[in-house]
């Protein structure tokens, strides 16, 4: 690259970062996280960012800038000096994951490709260098799947058609008799990656593609595409997100949780994020790769051994049992990120062969309960002051507190209990399909969205939906993670629901519920109950009380009443009223007058707007990191 060309493509690995945590614009929150992450000495597999600016010009000129492949190949040579291993080699491949990266968490709206780079060449370099012939077919068969879904887009052509690929899966563990994806045999999942390509064939024409340079730029345009889905739309839409923006692509060396009993793949947060309890938080499965975790596929186990009898697989042993040393790892890792952030952190990661590797580092989505707590504790552990987390709170997430819980003296006819996956109530007629969700929500039908797991494309729905029940599924699933961020009721992993779409109808225990019946929900405990069930008014916590006191020694606008009183001075109930009242002023002024008026101190500026955070924040976090000048690559350990 001349020095006159603009720089596109940014390195992380070895202890050096050609970028920094400041740098979302640029680089995403998952490259900007994974360089920071590398500057503090924790342990990241190389790898590169593609930055956003590549992805307006992809987007305005379906094409790339000059110079980006020469850029692209610098750094994959540079992947392949820290692995010792070459992109494509027959005896040593090395394998690479394509994922997205905007500015803030848009949690599966865009897509992810993993494990490529294998073929049916590499394939057997692999299964060779690994002595694990079942390890690089099962791979190989996952990357198929996923590109072929991704970037070759084959999937269900309507709402009641299952994923051609599970098809395939389901049809093969039923001829050779088995129940789990990791009973299938290397013969098996040999024989699947030839179906999946016999598949993609027959259904969109063309060849799966061998060469893997070809494969990586359809991964990392399929990346920069999704960024405008459908799903990723609405998501924007729904909380606000230019789509100025675009997203940056990190590509990344492959690390398998996949490699046997001594591998696994989790993700966890540095606090509860349903609660705000101050306890490490978090599922992980073993013997798997990440998307497991996240799709819901399998019943995943628990982090830690507290909260293994709390978790959807409690008779199966926390990762803190099976693996002390990972653990042990992971826990200083996760307290030097949140110590470094100074906010709950969503983490992901990957243990091969006893060997933790970290992916990911992101501020972590939470309820509105979680969100008060977090930041009224963080205040007591002197990590905040009493200012920044009142700047931290989201008005509209601050009116989930004021939403109605189900009356505890109503009678209550239990059907199945799942996980606590998202606190609240919620009250609604069953429907199957996200598409009908949004159509009656739309008509004022009040409903409640039931899959077997949920996956990106059911944004809609959700939004739409009272809450969320899912037949499959951990804390840290799809459905949880999106109903957390939605303060949706959500309860997930209900195992004894059986969801049949085309019949439109659900079983539980030989009773059938058709589309339209009344169920209702208990976010809290994880309990479903077969009727309308009725509610009462929330409670607020303490925390809040405290919150909204801060807020008042900040404040420099005040509310008052008809009768001349001050809105709070007559008790709890007038704290609701402030509550509304502010939030309605907040929203009928211009950000000019909400810094004139002073309604930045209750909480009511936009995330974006909010400057002096930031700058504490980033002064932090530098602090955190070693002083180092911007873009710089020094190693904070040194």
């Amino acid at each position: 690259m001349s020095e006159t060309a603009k720089k596109n493509v940014y390195f992380f690995g070895d202890g050096k970062a050609d970028g920094h945590g400041k740098m979302k614009e640029l680089l995403g929150g998952k490259g900007a996280g994974l360089c920071d992450m590398v500057l503090l000495g924790i342990p990241v597999p190389p790898g590169f960012v593609i930055s956003t600016e590549v992805c307006r010009f992809h987007v305005e000129n379906a094409g790339y800038p000059p110079g980006l492949r020469d850029e692209v190949a610098a750094a994959i040579a540079a992947i392949e000096r820290s692995m010792g291993m070459r992109f494509g080699d027959a005896a040593n491949p090395l394998l690479l994951s394509v994922r997205s990266g905007a500015r803030v968490s848009m949690p599966g709206m865009m897509d992810t490709v993993l494990n490529l780079g294998l073929n049916d060449t590499t394939v057997e370099g692999l299964a060779a260098r690994t002595g694990d012939e079942r390890f690089a077919w099962d791979s190989y068969r996952r990357f198929v799947q996923m590109y072929g879904d991704v970037v070759l887009g084959l999937k269900p052509e309507s709402k009641e058609e299952r994923d051609p690929f599970e098809v395939i899966i389901e049809a093969k563990k039923e001829r050779r008799h088995v129940y789990l994806d990791t009973e299938l045999t290397a013969r098996d999942l040999r024989e699947l990656v030839a179906e999946f390509k016999a598949e993609i064939a027959r259904r969109k024409g063309r060849a799966f593609p061998e060469d893997v340079h070809e494969q990586l730029w359809g991964a990392v345009a399929a990346v920069f595409s999704s960024w405008d889905n459908p799903r990723a739309v609405t998501y924007r839409r729904m909380y606000d997100i230019p789509s100025s923006w675009g997203t940056a692509v990190t590509v990344q060396a492959m690390v398998f949780g996949n490699m046997g009993d001594d591998s696994a793949t989790g993700v966890a947060f540095t606090r509860d994020p349903s609660t705000g309890e101050r306890r490490f938080f978090g599922e992980f499965l073993v013997n798997a790769q990440g998307e497991d975790v996240v799709a819901g596929i399998r019943t995943p186990q628990s982090v830690t051994r507290a909260g293994r009898k709390e978790g959807p697989a409690g008779d199966l042993p926390s990762l803190e049992e099976v693996m002390p040393g990972p653990f042990a790892e992971l826990t200083a890792v996760y307290q030097n990120l949140e110590k470094t952030y100074r906010d709950m952190q969503d983490i992901e990661f990957t243990i091969q062969k006893g060997r933790l590797w970290m992916l990911q580092t992101r501020t972590g989505k939470r309820t509105a309960r979680a969100m008060v707590r977090i930041a009224v504790e963080m205040v007591r552990e002197g990590l905040i002051s009493t200012e920044e987390a009142i700047l931290r709170m989201d008005p509209a997430k601050l009116d989930e507190l004021l939403h109605p819980a189900l009356d505890p003296k109503a009678h209550r006819n239990v059907i199945a209990r799942g996980l606590p996956a998202s606190p609240g109530a919620a009250v609604g007629k069953v429907v199957f399909h996200a598409d009908e969700a949004e159509e009656l929500a739309g008509k004022g039908e009040l409903v409640i969205l039931v899959r077997v797991e949920t996956s990106p494309e059911d944004i809609h729905g959700m939004k739409a939906a009272q809450g969320i029940l899912t037949a499959r599924g951990g804390m840290t699933s799809h459905a949880a993670v999106v109903a957390r961020g939605m303060g949706k009721c959500c309860v997930s992993g209900a195992g004894a629901v059986h969801v049949d779409y085309k019949a439109r109808s659900m079983t539980i225990d030989g009773r059938s519920f058709a589309e339209g019946e009344w169920i209702s929900l208990n976010g809290s405990t994880g309990e479903v109950y077969a009727g309308r069930i009725q509610t009462k008014d929330a409670e607020l916590s303490g925390d809040f009380g405290k919150l909204m006191g801060w807020a008042d020694t900040h404040r420099r606008l005040q509310v008052w009443q008809d009768d001349g009183l001050m809105i709070g001075e007559q008790g709890p109930e007038p704290v609701h009223a402030l509550l509304h009242q502010a939030q309605f002023l907040a929203r009928q002024v211009t950000p000019h007058q909400v810094t004139h008026l002073g309604l930045e101190g209750l909480g009511l500026v936009d995330n974006r707007r909010r400057q002096p955070r930031q700058e504490e924040e980033e002064r932090h976090r530098r602090a955190a990191l070693g002083a180092r000048p911007p873009g710089g690559t020094s190693d904070p350990r040194t």
